[in-house]
């Protein structure tokens, strides 16, 4: 829907400036911004990392620190103006008739409360429940949103969930007290495609029931194209152009926009094509298409693999009762075989909750494998002392997940990167900044930010800073897990496109973790599909992409969000069984699993969902 001039609207953002106090400066980062939201509209506000989006949401909660933060303009809310109310009425209005669901939400979440009771507690400070009611509904928000063995998960705390279900955690409690207006700043970006497609079905359910407005912040334009009836467009905290959705993607006006949408990685795209290739980087001024220097992405025969995997079982005790007896485990990773080569990337690819991250980090023995032979480079990554241990890390790196979780917040980013480099002897101390500002130019940050702390960055740029530090001990394969899953769609493509030139130059491989298929099919050679620990399907990413064989392979590609609105699918039944869980007994025994064959590498488990 369009809003209309006879439609009153809900929220009413007008003039709104928002400025920063640094280093005895104050520093505009939202300038004289205005817009509308109408009841029951979903309005996308879209722009790259550091273009003001997050910080106009935080504005209208009014969540910006008072010391060093102005904000001015007004934001009208039903009638009444957010700026000139008081901070108890604010906190009565935070959470119950306006509810705000954080990009990053390890930081969002207490870590010394159970997950149950931080949904619970809105639920009783807002809507009056006893705790025995605020706990069933709980219960019912945590099975909504898709959570394994929902009841069981109650008591957890969010150290013990994966990324994408704590995100899940902080849906359930943003829409506990179904909020007239949901403000989402990158709600999905931490899920998978099949439950990112719950999440939308559930927002836009939601909104149906309780006529409830959202502002959806987001870097992917295929979210925007199912999802949102306006768009708005971003860039250095002013407003560059603001439409209703299918005229902005047949006919973007600002060249900004056309650049945006001309960087957005579309499946299918690279049909026929064998090996990956860069994105074509768009100039905002001109919107002309920059194509990067060409490389050889193909990957050299050698018949030794640089990495070799074999029956690799992960496995984690759940313990129960007065004495903590272990009384099941989880089966993270069963028997997970593959090999890996120089100059190769293997994509890893499946549910939040499937086994991936655990795979990479059992590869570098961050969690201790339960059986299965790792070799890498020749040697058995088991059997290693902690100096070898330690040696070996060195030229394997991770990018995890979670930038802001990753970092120290204590320590410059200059020195997050830095200290590898003086830690393993690579430089000197005189030298390092030298090398700390050329990594930080080669992934997009100007060097004078290395004295700068991770809290005074974006999410977007501490992912780059991670992929600094990554490269600095100049690894032979890197484990990149959801490396670019937090970054708009102009640098994802800048940060593909730089990983591919590193591996073109250097040889390097990687074990390419993420949910985003586009990408995947962008940056690999080969692709492994991962379904309750297990590899189901692996092989060509041209034959994994086109002639997908597994059911659960077929599935994921059909929930991909197409970015054209002219394509938006119809409204889904919304699922709300529980997924299956890898929680076993302790007379469990794994089946036997049997592949088949189909030819160039591509091989496809019996394994049923």
């Amino acid at each position: 829907m369009s809003m209309t001039s006879s439609d009153q609207p809900i929220l009413s953002v007008r003039n709104l400036s928002t400025a920063f106090r640094v280093d005895g400066q104050w520093r505009t980062v939202v300038d004289t911004l205005n817009f509308d939201l109408a009841p029951r509209e979903t309005l996308a506000v879209v722009g790259e990392s550091g273009s003001g989006k997050s910080v106009t949401a935080l504005s209208i909660m009014r969540l910006l620190p008072e010391i060093n933060s102005r904000i001015q303009g007004e934001i009208v809310f039903e009638g009444q103006n957010l700026l000139a109310l008081p901070e108890n009425e604010m906190r009565t209005l935070r959470g119950n008739r306006v509810a705000m669901i954080f990009q990053e939400p390890m930081t969002s979440l207490n870590p010394v409360l159970p997950i149950g009771f931080q949904i619970s507690e809105p639920l009783m400070y807002h809507r009056g429940m006893d705790r025995q009611t605020a706990d069933r509904e709980a219960l019912r928000l945590l099975e909504r949103v898709r959570i394994p063995a929902a009841a069981r998960r109650l008591n957890d705390y969010p150290h013990q969930l994966s990324g994408g279900m704590r995100q899940r955690v902080m849906i359930a409690i943003s829409l506990a007290c179904r909020p007239h207006v949901l403000i989402a700043d990158e709600p999905t970006t931490a899920l998978d495609v099949t439950i990112q497609a719950e999440i939308l079905e559930l927002i836009k359910l939601l909104q149906d029931e309780e006529g409830m407005s959202v502002i959806f912040i987001t870097h992917d334009m295929g979210i925007v194209a199912e999802i949102a009836d306006r768009v708005l467009v971003m860039l250095k905290g002013h407003k560059v152009e603001e439409s209703n959705t299918a005229d902005l993607f047949s006919h973007p006006k600002a060249a900004y926009t056309r650049a945006l949408l001309s960087a957005v990685p579309r499946l299918g795209s690279m049909k026929g094509i064998k090996n990956p290739e860069p994105f074509a980087i768009i100039d905002p001024v001109t919107g002309e298409p920059h194509k990067p220097a060409p490389h050889d992405f193909s990957v050299p025969e050698t018949a030794q693999p640089l990495l070799r995997v074999q029956n690799l079982v992960t496995r984690f005790d759940v313990r129960s009762g007065l004495f903590g007896n272990v009384s099941a485990r989880v089966h993270a990773v069963e028997n997970v075989s593959f090999d890996l080569h120089a100059s190769e990337t293997l994509a890893l690819v499946g549910e939040s909750g499937c086994g991936k991250s655990t795979t990479g980090r059992s590869l570098l023995r961050l969690v201790e494998p339960t059986s299965g032979d790792i070799q890498y480079d020749n040697q058995s990554v088991r059997d290693l002392d902690a100096q070898g241990l330690r040696h070996m890390r060195q030229s394997i790196q991770m990018i995890f997940q979670d930038p802001f979780a990753s970092l120290n917040p204590r320590k410059t980013v200059g020195m997050a990167i830095a200290e590898p480099i003086l830690v393993h002897g690579l430089a000197s101390e005189s030298d390092a900044p030298d090398i700390v500002a050329a990594l930080m130019r080669r992934v997009g940050l100007e060097p004078s930010m290395a004295s700068r702390f991770p809290h005074e960055f974006s999410g977007g740029q501490r992912q780059r800073i991670c992929i600094a530090r990554a490269l600095a001990l100049k690894p032979k394969l890197i484990v990149a897990d959801e490396a670019v899953s937090a970054l708009d769609v102009s640098i994802k493509a800048q940060v593909v496109n730089l990983l591919m030139e590193l591996q073109a130059e250097m040889g390097l491989a990687f074990l390419f973790i993420s949910h985003d298929m586009a990408v995947v099919e962008r940056i690999s050679h080969r692709v492994a599909v991962m379904y309750l620990g297990e590899i189901v399907e692996i092989g060509p990413r041209d034959r994994i992409i086109s002639e997908p064989a597994h059911p659960y392979t077929r599935k994921l590609m059909q929930a991909v969000p197409i970015p054209d609105p002219s394509h938006r699918r119809g409204r889904r039944a919304l699922t709300t069984s529980e997924l299956p869980t890898p929680m076993r007994s302790l007379d469990f025994v794994p089946p036997e699993r049997h592949w088949m064959d189909l030819g160039h590498g591509h091989f496809v488990s019996d394994l049923v969902p």
